[in-house]
């Protein structure tokens, strides 16, 4: 039996960046992060905290230093298996995202989930 048919994915999908990712193993998650490389399927981004993340399987992403919206499961604490991502351009206010995964991991969790 494959790993991913125990995951969990019926919950809603919380907002997560390069911290609050490792909170979620084997869940699903959205978060955003801006393109640096993408070679194969495998691209590497990095988060609106910092954070180098790997997201497998994200087909036609865009190319730097485009930000892309990727929901999918959390993997590991720095990699994600894409399920859809969409692009968000080159401008993108990656400062308040940030504020919103703290908010939405933190006292206003309920907000969210």
């Amino acid at each position: 039996m494959p790993h991913h048919a125990e995951m969990d994915t019926s919950a809603p999908s919380p907002f997560v960046n390069g911290e609050t990712l490792k909170m979620f193993p084997g869940r699903r998650v959205r978060t955003v992060v801006q393109v640096q490389h993408n070679e194969g399927g495998v691209l590497l981004g990095l988060s609106t905290d910092g954070h180098q993340l790997t997201i497998r399987g994200a087909t036609g992403a865009p190319e730097p230093p485009h930000y892309i919206e990727v929901i999918g499961i959390a993997d590991s604490s720095l990699s994600i298996r894409a399920e859809s991502c969409t692009d968000f351009g080159e401008n993108f206010d990656g400062v308040a995202f940030n504020g919103l995964c703290k908010l939405a991991n933190d006292k206003y969790k309920y907000l969210f989930l």
